[in-house]
Protein backbone atom coordinates (compact mmCIF):
# COMPACT_ATOMS: atom_id res chain seq x y z
CA UNK A 1 0.00 0.00 0.00
CA UNK A 2 1.21 3.49 -0.87
CA UNK A 3 0.30 4.94 2.52
CA UNK A 4 0.99 8.57 1.58
CA UNK A 5 -1.23 8.44 -1.50
CA UNK A 6 -3.93 6.65 0.48
CA UNK A 7 -3.80 9.39 3.13
CA UNK A 8 -4.07 12.08 0.44
CA UNK A 9 -7.04 10.35 -1.19
CA UNK A 10 -8.74 9.82 2.17
CA UNK A 11 -8.21 13.49 3.10
CA UNK A 12 -9.75 14.58 -0.19
CA UNK A 13 -12.82 12.38 0.40
CA UNK A 14 -13.10 13.80 3.93
CA UNK A 15 -13.00 17.38 2.59
CA UNK A 16 -15.23 16.89 -0.44
CA UNK A 17 -17.70 14.43 1.06
CA UNK A 18 -17.72 12.00 -1.88
CA UNK A 19 -15.57 9.63 -3.89
CA UNK A 20 -16.25 11.34 -7.23
CA UNK A 21 -14.35 14.52 -6.30
CA UNK A 22 -11.33 12.51 -5.17
CA UNK A 23 -11.44 10.42 -8.34
CA UNK A 24 -11.47 13.61 -10.42
CA UNK A 25 -8.68 15.24 -8.44
CA UNK A 26 -6.31 12.26 -8.56
CA UNK A 27 -7.38 11.14 -12.05
CA UNK A 28 -8.33 7.67 -10.85
CA UNK A 29 -11.57 5.68 -10.82
CA UNK A 30 -14.06 5.71 -7.95
CA UNK A 31 -13.22 2.03 -7.49
CA UNK A 32 -9.57 2.94 -6.93
CA UNK A 33 -10.60 5.62 -4.43
CA UNK A 34 -12.54 2.96 -2.54
CA UNK A 35 -9.53 0.64 -2.70
CA UNK A 36 -7.31 3.26 -1.06
CA UNK A 37 -9.88 3.79 1.71
CA UNK A 38 -10.32 0.04 2.24
CA UNK A 39 -6.56 -0.46 2.48
CA UNK A 40 -6.27 2.26 5.10
CA UNK A 41 -9.15 0.83 7.11
CA UNK A 42 -7.62 -2.65 6.93
CA UNK A 43 -4.22 -1.37 7.99
CA UNK A 44 -5.63 0.71 10.88
CA UNK A 45 -8.27 -1.81 11.91
CA UNK A 46 -11.01 0.83 12.18
CA UNK A 47 -13.87 2.14 10.08
CA UNK A 48 -12.93 5.56 8.70
CA UNK A 49 -15.99 6.28 6.54
CA UNK A 50 -19.60 5.27 7.00
CA UNK A 51 -20.97 4.62 3.52
CA UNK A 52 -24.51 4.64 2.20
CA UNK A 53 -25.72 4.42 -1.39
CA UNK A 54 -25.88 8.21 -1.61
CA UNK A 55 -23.17 9.68 0.62
CA UNK A 56 -20.08 9.08 2.69
CA UNK A 57 -19.59 10.48 6.19
CA UNK A 58 -16.57 10.25 8.48
CA UNK A 59 -16.82 7.99 11.49
CA UNK A 60 -15.55 9.24 14.83
CA UNK A 61 -12.26 7.45 14.15
CA UNK A 62 -12.23 8.90 10.65
CA UNK A 63 -12.58 12.44 11.97
CA UNK A 64 -9.62 11.95 14.32
CA UNK A 65 -7.51 10.34 11.60
CA UNK A 66 -8.37 13.10 9.12
CA UNK A 67 -7.04 15.76 11.51
CA UNK A 68 -3.80 13.82 11.90
CA UNK A 69 -3.54 13.35 8.14
CA UNK A 70 -3.91 17.09 7.62
CA UNK A 71 -1.09 17.75 10.06
CA UNK A 72 1.19 15.14 8.48
CA UNK A 73 0.52 16.22 4.88
CA UNK A 74 1.03 19.88 5.79
CA UNK A 75 4.34 18.99 7.46
CA UNK A 76 5.50 17.12 4.35
CA UNK A 77 4.59 20.09 2.16
CA UNK A 78 6.39 22.49 4.51
CA UNK A 79 9.51 20.31 4.47
CA UNK A 80 9.48 20.22 0.66
CA UNK A 81 9.02 23.99 0.51
CA UNK A 82 11.93 24.57 2.89
CA UNK A 83 14.28 22.40 0.86
CA UNK A 84 13.23 24.01 -2.41
CA UNK A 85 13.75 27.47 -0.96
CA UNK A 86 17.20 26.49 0.31
CA UNK A 87 18.32 25.03 -3.00
CA UNK A 88 16.36 27.35 -5.27
CA UNK A 89 15.05 24.29 -7.10
CA UNK A 90 11.61 24.59 -8.69
CA UNK A 91 10.07 21.13 -8.67
CA UNK A 92 6.82 19.37 -7.91
CA UNK A 93 3.24 19.61 -9.13
CA UNK A 94 1.15 22.80 -9.29
CA UNK A 95 -2.62 22.69 -9.86
CA UNK A 96 -4.35 25.54 -11.69
CA UNK A 97 -8.03 26.05 -12.47
CA UNK A 98 -9.02 28.56 -15.16
CA UNK A 99 -11.98 29.43 -17.41
CA UNK A 100 -11.94 27.53 -20.69
CA UNK A 101 -11.48 30.34 -23.21
CA UNK A 102 -8.85 32.18 -21.16
CA UNK A 103 -7.04 28.93 -20.44
CA UNK A 104 -6.96 27.76 -24.05
CA UNK A 105 -6.04 31.11 -25.56
CA UNK A 106 -3.63 32.75 -23.12
CA UNK A 107 -2.77 30.56 -20.16
CA UNK A 108 -1.85 27.29 -21.86
CA UNK A 109 1.02 28.78 -23.94
CA UNK A 110 2.37 30.52 -20.81
CA UNK A 111 2.26 27.24 -18.86
CA UNK A 112 4.14 25.53 -21.69
CA UNK A 113 6.90 28.16 -21.56
CA UNK A 114 7.06 27.79 -17.77
CA UNK A 115 7.52 24.03 -18.07
CA UNK A 116 10.32 24.53 -20.60
CA UNK A 117 12.02 26.97 -18.22
CA UNK A 118 11.61 24.70 -15.18
CA UNK A 119 12.01 21.06 -16.29
CA UNK A 120 11.50 19.61 -12.79
CA UNK A 121 8.06 21.24 -12.37
CA UNK A 122 4.72 19.72 -13.35
CA UNK A 123 1.45 21.59 -13.94
CA UNK A 124 -2.07 20.18 -13.74
CA UNK A 125 -4.11 22.72 -15.75
CA UNK A 126 -7.87 22.22 -15.36
CA UNK A 127 -10.10 24.31 -17.64
CA UNK A 128 -13.59 24.70 -16.23
CA UNK A 129 -16.17 27.49 -16.31
CA UNK A 130 -17.54 26.54 -12.89
CA UNK A 131 -16.56 28.75 -9.94
CA UNK A 132 -14.06 26.62 -8.04
CA UNK A 133 -13.42 27.41 -4.37
CA UNK A 134 -9.70 26.94 -3.61
CA UNK A 135 -10.53 26.69 0.11
CA UNK A 136 -12.49 23.50 -0.56
CA UNK A 137 -10.88 22.11 -3.70
CA UNK A 138 -7.28 20.95 -3.77
CA UNK A 139 -6.01 23.54 -6.22
CA UNK A 140 -3.06 25.91 -5.87
CA UNK A 141 -4.10 28.75 -8.19
CA UNK A 142 -7.49 29.79 -9.53
CA UNK A 143 -8.03 32.26 -12.37
CA UNK A 144 -11.17 34.30 -11.69
CA UNK A 145 -12.81 36.78 -14.05
CA UNK A 146 -14.94 39.53 -12.50
CA UNK A 147 -15.03 41.60 -9.35
CA UNK A 148 -13.97 39.75 -6.22
CA UNK A 149 -16.33 39.48 -3.27
CA UNK A 150 -15.34 39.22 0.36
CA UNK A 151 -13.11 36.20 0.74
CA UNK A 152 -10.20 34.82 2.70
CA UNK A 153 -8.45 34.26 -0.62
CA UNK A 154 -5.60 36.43 -1.83
CA UNK A 155 -6.04 37.97 -5.28
CA UNK A 156 -3.42 39.27 -7.70
CA UNK A 157 -4.65 41.29 -10.67
CA UNK A 158 -3.09 40.21 -13.97
CA UNK A 159 -5.14 41.92 -16.71
CA UNK A 160 -8.58 43.11 -17.72
CA UNK A 161 -11.11 41.07 -19.67
CA UNK A 162 -12.50 42.94 -22.69
CA UNK A 163 -15.36 41.65 -24.83
CA UNK A 164 -16.39 42.48 -28.39
CA UNK A 165 -19.46 42.06 -30.59
CA UNK A 166 -18.52 40.46 -33.89
CA UNK A 167 -20.07 39.00 -37.01
CA UNK A 168 -18.81 37.89 -40.39
CA UNK A 169 -18.69 40.40 -43.27
CA UNK A 170 -21.17 38.22 -45.17
CA UNK A 171 -23.68 38.20 -42.30
CA UNK A 172 -23.49 41.97 -41.88
CA UNK A 173 -23.95 42.53 -45.63
CA UNK A 174 -27.02 40.31 -45.82
CA UNK A 175 -28.87 41.52 -42.71
CA UNK A 176 -30.31 44.84 -41.40
CA UNK A 177 -27.85 47.46 -40.25
CA UNK A 178 -26.90 47.34 -36.59
CA UNK A 179 -26.96 50.83 -35.08
CA UNK A 180 -27.40 50.08 -31.35
CA UNK A 181 -27.83 47.21 -28.91
CA UNK A 182 -31.59 47.45 -29.35
CA UNK A 183 -31.18 46.22 -32.93
CA UNK A 184 -29.98 42.83 -31.68
CA UNK A 185 -33.61 41.78 -31.36
CA UNK A 186 -33.76 41.70 -35.18
CA UNK A 187 -30.68 39.50 -35.54
CA UNK A 188 -29.55 35.95 -35.00
CA UNK A 189 -27.37 35.83 -31.89
CA UNK A 190 -24.96 33.18 -30.66
CA UNK A 191 -25.07 32.71 -26.89
CA UNK A 192 -22.56 31.45 -24.39
CA UNK A 193 -23.85 28.82 -21.95
CA UNK A 194 -22.48 29.71 -18.54
CA UNK A 195 -22.48 27.01 -15.90
CA UNK A 196 -22.86 29.45 -12.99
CA UNK A 197 -24.31 32.86 -12.26
CA UNK A 198 -20.95 34.63 -12.12
CA UNK A 199 -19.92 38.04 -13.44
CA UNK A 200 -19.67 36.88 -17.05
CA UNK A 201 -23.10 35.25 -16.97
CA UNK A 202 -24.71 38.39 -15.54
CA UNK A 203 -22.99 40.62 -18.12
CA UNK A 204 -24.10 38.35 -20.97
CA UNK A 205 -27.74 38.36 -19.82
CA UNK A 206 -27.74 42.14 -19.39
CA UNK A 207 -26.70 42.57 -23.02
CA UNK A 208 -28.78 39.87 -24.71
CA UNK A 209 -31.60 39.45 -22.21
CA UNK A 210 -33.59 36.23 -22.16
CA UNK A 211 -33.92 35.04 -25.72
CA UNK A 212 -33.65 32.01 -27.96
CA UNK A 213 -30.18 31.75 -29.47
CA UNK A 214 -29.54 30.37 -32.93
CA UNK A 215 -26.69 28.48 -31.33
CA UNK A 216 -25.54 28.29 -27.73
CA UNK A 217 -22.39 26.63 -26.43
CA UNK A 218 -20.00 26.73 -23.49
CA UNK A 219 -17.08 26.98 -25.91
CA UNK A 220 -15.92 30.35 -27.19
CA UNK A 221 -14.06 28.56 -30.00
CA UNK A 222 -17.29 26.94 -31.19
CA UNK A 223 -19.20 30.22 -31.12
CA UNK A 224 -16.42 32.13 -32.86
CA UNK A 225 -16.34 29.60 -35.68
CA UNK A 226 -20.13 29.80 -35.97
CA UNK A 227 -19.87 33.57 -36.34
CA UNK A 228 -17.16 33.14 -38.99
CA UNK A 229 -19.52 30.78 -40.82
CA UNK A 230 -22.15 33.53 -40.91
CA UNK A 231 -24.62 32.19 -38.34
CA UNK A 232 -25.03 35.45 -36.41
CA UNK A 233 -23.69 37.98 -33.93
CA UNK A 234 -21.38 36.78 -31.17
CA UNK A 235 -20.11 38.41 -27.98
CA UNK A 236 -16.71 37.01 -27.09
CA UNK A 237 -13.50 38.03 -25.30
CA UNK A 238 -11.11 40.10 -27.42
CA UNK A 239 -8.40 37.49 -26.84
CA UNK A 240 -10.58 34.87 -28.54
CA UNK A 241 -11.70 36.85 -31.61
CA UNK A 242 -8.57 38.95 -32.20
CA UNK A 243 -7.05 36.69 -34.84
CA UNK A 244 -10.32 36.36 -36.75
CA UNK A 245 -10.74 40.15 -36.76
CA UNK A 246 -7.13 40.74 -37.81
CA UNK A 247 -7.53 38.36 -40.76
CA UNK A 248 -10.90 39.78 -41.82
CA UNK A 249 -12.94 36.69 -41.00
CA UNK A 250 -14.90 38.69 -38.42
CA UNK A 251 -15.77 42.36 -38.09
CA UNK A 252 -15.90 44.19 -34.76
CA UNK A 253 -19.34 45.82 -34.58
CA UNK A 254 -18.27 49.18 -33.17
CA UNK A 255 -21.85 50.50 -32.97
CA UNK A 256 -22.68 47.97 -30.23
CA UNK A 257 -21.75 48.60 -26.62
CA UNK A 258 -20.17 45.55 -24.95
CA UNK A 259 -20.23 44.96 -21.18
CA UNK A 260 -17.68 46.87 -19.15
CA UNK A 261 -14.30 45.20 -18.95
CA UNK A 262 -13.76 43.00 -15.91
CA UNK A 263 -10.59 42.32 -13.93
CA UNK A 264 -8.85 38.97 -14.03
CA UNK A 265 -7.16 37.79 -10.84
CA UNK A 266 -5.01 34.90 -9.77
CA UNK A 267 -6.42 33.61 -6.49
CA UNK A 268 -4.58 31.54 -3.90
CA UNK A 269 -5.04 30.61 -0.25
CA UNK A 270 -1.98 31.80 1.60
CA UNK A 271 0.74 34.46 1.40
CA UNK A 272 3.31 31.86 2.43
CA UNK A 273 3.31 30.10 -0.93
CA UNK A 274 5.58 27.21 -1.89
CA UNK A 275 8.45 28.37 -4.06
CA UNK A 276 7.11 26.45 -7.08
CA UNK A 277 3.67 28.14 -6.82
CA UNK A 278 5.09 31.61 -6.21
CA UNK A 279 7.43 31.19 -9.18
CA UNK A 280 4.59 30.19 -11.51
CA UNK A 281 2.45 33.12 -10.36
CA UNK A 282 5.32 35.55 -10.96
CA UNK A 283 5.92 33.94 -14.35
CA UNK A 284 2.26 34.38 -15.41
CA UNK A 285 2.19 37.99 -14.17
CA UNK A 286 5.40 38.82 -16.04
CA UNK A 287 3.98 37.34 -19.25
CA UNK A 288 0.69 39.24 -19.07
CA UNK A 289 1.73 42.64 -17.68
Amino acid sequence: MDKLTAMQVFSCVAEQGNYAAAAHQFNISRTMVGKHINQLEGYLGVKLINRTTRQQALSESGQLYYQECKTILAAITAAENTLQSMTGTISGSIKINAPVSFGNTLLAPIVNRFLLAYPLADVDLRLDNNLVDPMLDSVDIVVRIGELGDSALIGRHIMDYHMQFCASPQYLAQNPEIISNADLSDHHCLGFSYSSNGSLSVAHQQVFGKRQYRLSSNSGVVLTQAAIDGLGVVLQPSIVVKEAIDTGLLVNIASLTPPESMPIHLLYKDKNLPLKTRTLIDFIVAELT
